[in-house]
């Protein structure tokens, strides 16, 4: 009996360890899944930063909240949603220097190599000192002692454009942000690898993670851009903060060196070397410090991100991770709400279960949802002007014609331009899906090519009546951070004309320009 009770002890020993291994690694194509206080996590807090969420200036898109390597906590806000990609704008960057990790793993480069030596054809007539000293370890970091960064435009060689400009400091001492330092890193990728970096990562980093169908934008000539451009649903932005966050390792196995980890993630740089301890320690987290390709943040956490608020936050400390896709004004107050709401509901231990919170947590974040433009009618001007078309003189927006056509609930909209000619469907009261090529207004938009080979745009449309006269039509493009309104004024409707204007939510694209146009 006593032989029998020790080899059931043992089976029990053997199966607890082999529990408690497995709740370690990520299994399938999706994060394990729990409940926020069996990870030591407040429901309350959460739904705290929910409700601040809903009052504040940020528009938030995505977002999930990972604890001890499972999410405790996720939600989209409608239209955006849980298989849909994500513009990551500058949280690319931290894919970049992923690339450069593995490069180096492989003894294809190393952080002292000189920039130039993989360019040569594309250098300019007269090499300065600064340039020759110019290394991968400054493009990671940010300190290329360049004032500037070139305008990237049409069929330029941004590689060529690059090196042309103006070195003022001696490379790895003076901090100065650049997207085309990263998109040199990506030149330099291919060059060492013959693949583009998304390529590159795929096997190694993407098809380990259960990561798929991602795409990265490119230049004129087939390298993806580094700084900006890579589109991941929110769940593999999660997987990707899980990686760092367990040093590099994932399913057992260690993929990028655990020293390359704490290298990549680790103070190079601050933004303002002038400002004092003191001052940093009870400042926000754009001036805690620059790594390779990462940010430094507060409470010893680091992060990718991107401009109008795209997040992975890591928190070694507390062994946790939060991602945000967002189209904020103020990026880095997402954060402020990080430290302010869910940070202290982290403890310690797990929490006695509290199913009141719980509960109403649950519900919160299956309801979330931006606001539905307001479904209204107006009879008196649908019935003149569905089914005309009005035409435009020649114009910078290159608008030939609109037509408008009033069906049930919907709108249908035809835009005309000298190049193309595209379709929509907006809906009332309600998001319609759809597809376009029509590209929305985009940050990068000088880099004419960027967006060359992406597949078809999905997009969110809706309209509304704002008074008797005037016709929004809300356009969001569900896998970007743009959107953007097409405003239709009928003050002339009995002679026949309109006025066309496009709002983006990005104010460097609303230029003042109105577009009158003649029914046909």
């Amino acid at each position: 009996m006593k032989k029998i009770l020790n080899r059931s002890s043992l089976i029990i020993i053997v199966l607890c360890f082999t529990l408690v291994s497995c709740s370690n690694k990520q299994v399938g194509k999706s994060l394990p899944r729990s409940v926020p206080e069996a990870e030591g996590v407040s429901s309350e807090s959460i739904i705290t930063f929910l409700d601040s969420a809903a009052v504040s200036k940020h528009e938030f898109h995505s977002f999930m909240f990972l604890r001890h390597g499972k999410v405790i906590a996720e939600g989209w806000w409608n239209p955006y949603q849980p298989d849909l990609k994500h513009t990551l704008n500058s949280a690319s960057k931290s894919f970049t220097s992923t690339a450069i990790g593995f490069a180096i793993k492989e003894k294809k480069l190393s952080l002292d190599d000189q920039v130039a030596s993989f360019f040569p054809t594309y250098l300019p007539d007269t090499i300065s000192v600064f340039l020759s000293k110019l290394r991968i370890r400054d493009l990671l970091s940010m300190s290329t002692g360049q004032r500037r960064e070139p305008l990237l435009s049409g069929d330029d060689i941004w590689v060529k454009s690059f090196l042309a400009v103006p070195f003022f400091n001696e490379p790895g001492t003076t901090y100065r942000y650049s997207s085309v330092a990263s998109y040199m890193l990506s030149a330099i990728v291919q060059k060492v690898t013959g693949q583009k970096v998304i390529d590159y990562l795929t096997p190694r980093l993407f098809e380990p993670l259960a990561i798929e169908g991602m795409d990265w934008e490119t230049d004129a000539y087939g390298i993806n851009t580094g700084g900006w451009g890579l589109r991941l649903k929110t769940e593999d932005l999660a997987k990707f903060g899980q990686f760092y966050l367990q040093k590099g390792k994932w399913n057992g196995k260690q993929l990028i060196p655990k020293k390359w980890v704490a290298e990549a993630t680790s103070l190079k740089r601050y933004q303002r070397p002038d400002m004092t301890q003191s001052k940093r320690d009870s400042s926000r987290d754009d001036v805690q410090g620059y790594c390779y390709q990462f940010w430094r943040a507060r409470h010893n956490s680091y992060m990718a991100n991107g401009a109008n608020g795209q997040f992975v936050l890591i928190m070694p400390d507390k062994d946790a991770v939060v991602i945000f896709t967002a189209d904020s004004p103020d990026m880095f107050g997402e954060l402020d709400m990080v430290w302010k709401y869910l940070y202290p509901g982290i403890k310690d231990k797990a929490l006695l279960p509290d199913e009141k919170f719980s509960t109403e947590l649950k519900h919160r974040l299956a309801s979330l949802a931006l606001p539905i433009p307001v479904k209204n009618s107006n009879d008196a001007v649908t019935s003149r002007v569905s089914g005309k078309t009005f035409t435009f003189a020649q114009n910078d927006k290159h608008v030939l014609s609109i037509t408008l056509q009033f069906k049930d609930d919907l709108c249908l909209f035809n835009l005309k331009t000298d190049t193309a000619s595209f379709d929509f469907s907006f809906a009332a009261g309600r998001w319609q899906q759809g597809e376009t090529s029509k590209h929305g207004p985009s940050i990068f938009a000088q880099a004419k090519n960027n967006q060359k080979g992406l597949p078809a745009f999905k997009i969110a449309q809706a309209y509304t009546w704002l008074d008797d006269k005037t016709l929004e039509l809300s356009l969001r493009y569900i896998e970007n951070v743009s959107s953007e309104k097409i405003i239709v004024k009928f003050d002339e409707i009995a002679k026949k004309k309109l006025i066309l204007d496009f709002k983006s939510n990005n104010s460097r694209f609303n230029k003042a320009l109105s577009l009158e146009g003649v029914m046909q």
